[in-house]
């Protein structure tokens, strides 16, 4: 076994002499400040508890001991690696004190790299030469693989040769195994995927063969690997921007940069996003003496704990996407950024060395480019929210499985002036995406009433009936229109990364005119969205109002062709409306829960009747509404107590029609039915009964009703 290796297995043992005989373990054991990659964490949490750095450290060196080396490269790679991570570690006072001297912590390999040289006391040899270049150089192969490097920043490995310390075999017989433990440490299968390309990189950086840096829409479109893997058009997307912007020349600046942390932190963020940061870094004062630009506060900032798993904070996600949609091609051009993102509150000033952009005293978010006296040749960039946004954004983390949950977004969507978004479910939004995609069969039926070419399916969640129909009526034309910036993107990437030919845009379904001719569409599908625009849109200064489901239907009347349809799919409130149902609650927590939505629920009174403990006799829509959000189950109570499922009986919702579309509208079809499911979800939670206490089925739950435009 390697000696590092017996070490770290002592120091986990309690043996305490192990840090005093081996001072890089003593680094990485002692630090009291966890900085990792969070690419390789799967929960923020386990920061606090664990020690990754030497996990990984540890990775490394079981994986070099397992290999048939000789003697004298397993002892050189070793030293290499219980070395190269050192400059994550240390206390507090130590790290101080260490950039006090010039190190360079943020640029980890580089000052590990200072680190091992400064352990050597002045002592040095032909080795420590080449175990010094080895840790300066790691893992720069991988980053260049990602685009977060040129390949000339292995210059170091290449003077190896050109020195005569090393011959080309040697160094590539040296870094194929290194570069193996550094890769498969984190992934097994990633090494799989990148191992020929190593290989050929290294023989590159051997025969001295150090190309000039990557054009930069090569840089950019490995940065996005990630992204394009998950459904990014990088080429149609990266081809619009430079219609407005002359990207090459623009970030020209930046190609001989190194990057670091770029994208755990920017992963998220579309490609014009990603650029539009990019053109905010180039404005930084003397960027020609800066090499390093490190994304590390970004990405730290970026994640919290989710259910126990790392998450991105969808909060700061948004208000930094309204921030950067709001620079103009021609402020990101000039670097003159008086009152950009304004509607954010954001003021930010032309950037001086050593200086940030400034908050205005009413300003909550800026961008911010910092670079430090001891380090001026790396520069930091990140996002900085005021006091009172941070506080609020936490909030609405803590509010996410309450009440006050709604409250806490509305709160952040006035304080940054966002359009209150009715789709837009922040913290759960990918989840409730892929439940909508499970509802395909209950779908299907609409496939039936679907006329002409051009259909438009007004908020398509997941996009589950934009696939219908690709599927089932192969001459139509579907397009999704949702309003909601991350369904969009969503939707982008599943498009490109399944080949539909299905179209998304994004747009408002009370102003469809907006976004195509009248007359233009030949058939318009609300499925279980109306009932979305009646509970969250404020029409007329009020939510739960008849006059945005009106304001809809006359949206979409008003660009159908003649002889199109409007099909509605959605809930029904049941007839008589004076029914009575009896439920008996078969959980002890089922009491609870209607307590809490009757409480909650803003739609209108929840009333009911307390028979004992377990029983309630409740009005019959009442009791619907409350068990559509009792079905959901705890997860979804915080979105589902928003809304109201049922807000016509059948003979209302007709007349309702009538007296909104006039006499040029003809319902073809109406009929209501109880949807698939609910039975069986709620078979083991209650027991419906009648006024009497016989036991009776659920009421229907759902309607179709079909619009056709006369001629």
């Amino acid at each position: 076994m390697l000696h590092s290796l017996t070490a770290i297995a002592g120091y986990r043992q309690g043996d305490a002499s192990m840090l005093t005989d081996q001072i890089w373990l003593k680094y990485i054991v002692s630090a009291e400040e966890r900085i990792v990659n969070y690419e390789r964490i799967q929960s923020v949490q386990e920061l606090a508890h664990a020690n990754p750095v030497l996990d990984y450290v540890e990775r490394t060196l079981l994986l070099l001991d397992r290999m048939p080396l000789t003697f004298w490269m397993k002892e050189v790679l070793e030293e290499v690696l219980v070395w190269s991570e050192t400059a994550k570690g240390g206390t507090f006072r130590e790290r101080m004190l260490w950039q006090q001297g010039g190190i360079n912590l943020f640029v980890h390999n580089v000052g590990s790299a200072q680190l091992y040289a400064g352990s050597l006391n002045g002592a040095s040899s032909e080795k420590t030469a080449v175990i010094q270049a080895l840790i300066e150089t790691h893992g720069l192969i991988g980053q260049y693989i990602r685009g977060e490097v040129s390949l000339y920043e292995n210059a170091p490995l290449a003077s190896l040769v050109e020195n005569g310390l090393l011959s080309a075999g040697e160094l590539k017989s040296l870094l194929i195994p290194l570069n193996h433990c550094i890769i498969a440490a984190v992934s097994a299968d990633l090494w799989a995927a990148v191992r020929t390309e190593v290989e050929d990189i290294v023989d590159w950086i051997a025969e001295g063969k150090l190309q000039e840096p990557l054009p930069v829409n090569n840089r950019l479109r490995k940065m996005r690997a990630e992204a394009i893997s998950k459904g990014e058009n990088f080429e149609a997307e990266y081809a619009k921007l430079q219609d407005l912007f002359n990207l090459d020349e623009l970030l020209q600046p930046l190609a001989d940069k190194t990057l670091w942390y770029v994208e755990p932190a920017l992963q998220d963020f579309s490609l014009e996003e990603f650029v539009k940061v990019f053109l905010l870094v180039r404005q930084a004062d003397n960027l020609s003496q800066i090499r390093h630009i490190s994304f590390e506060h970004l990405m730290s900032s970026m994640y919290y704990d989710y259910k126990g798993a790392k998450k991105i904070n969808v909060y700061k996600k948004r208000i930094i996407e309204k921030y950067l949609r709001d620079l103009s091609p021609e402020q990101l051009e000039s670097g003159c950024l008086n009152g950009a993102g304004a509607g954010v509150g954001a003021g930010s000033q032309p950037l001086q060395s050593n200086q940030s952009s400034h908050l205005s005293h009413l300003s909550h978010l800026s961008h911010r480019l910092e670079r430090k006296p001891h380090i001026p040749d790396t520069l930091f960039f990140t996002f900085e929210f005021s006091a009172a946004a941070e506080k609020l954004i936490e909030f609405c983390v803590e509010a996410e499985k309450s009440p006050l949950y709604e409250k806490a977004v509305l709160l952040l969507f006035d304080l940054f002036e966002l359009r209150r978004d009715a789709y837009d479910r922040f913290h759960n939004e990918e989840a409730y995406l892929a439940t909508m995609n499970q509802t395909a069969d209950y779908k299907k039926i609409i496939l039936d009433y679907i006329v002409g070419n051009r259909v438009i399916d007004i908020g398509p969640g997941g996009g589950v009936m934009l696939d219908l129909i690709e599927q089932e009526l192969p001459d139509k034309l579907p397009i999704g229109i949702d309003i909601s910036t991350n369904v969009i993107e969503a939707l982008e990437r599943k498009k490109q990364l399944e080949g539909h030919r299905w179209e998304v845009m994004k747009g408002d379904a009370l102003n469809l005119q907006d976004y195509m001719q009248p007359g233009s569409v030949d058939t318009v599908i609300f499925s279980s969205i109306l009932h979305e625009l009646y509970s969250y849109i404020e029409f007329n200064g009020k939510k739960f109002n008849h006059d945005t489901v009106a304001a809809a239907l006359q949206s979409a009347f008003n660009v159908l062709s003649p002889g199109g349809r409007i099909v509605i799919r959605d809930g029904i409130m049941t007839e008589p409306v004076t029914g009575q149902r009896r439920i008996r609650f078969l959980h002890k927590d089922g009491m609870d829960w209607l307590r809490r939505y009757a409480s909650d629920f803003a739609g209108r009174n929840i009333c009911y009747e307390l028979l004992n403990e377990d029983e309630v006799l409740i009005p019959v829509n009442d009791a619907m509404e409350f068990l559509y959000t009792y079905t959901w189950g705890e997860e979804a109570y915080v979105h589902e107590v928003q809304e109201q499922f049922g807000y016509f009986t059948p003979s209302g919702y007709t007349a309702f029609i009538s007296e909104t579309l006039g006499g040029q509208a003809k319902i073809i079809e109406s009929r209501h039915f109880l949807q698939a499911g609910y039975s069986d979800a709620l078979a083991e939670k209650i027991v419906m009964m009648d006024e009497n206490g016989k036991v009776v089925p659920l009421p229907d739950s759902t309607c179709i009703i079909v619009i056709e435009k006369l001629r």
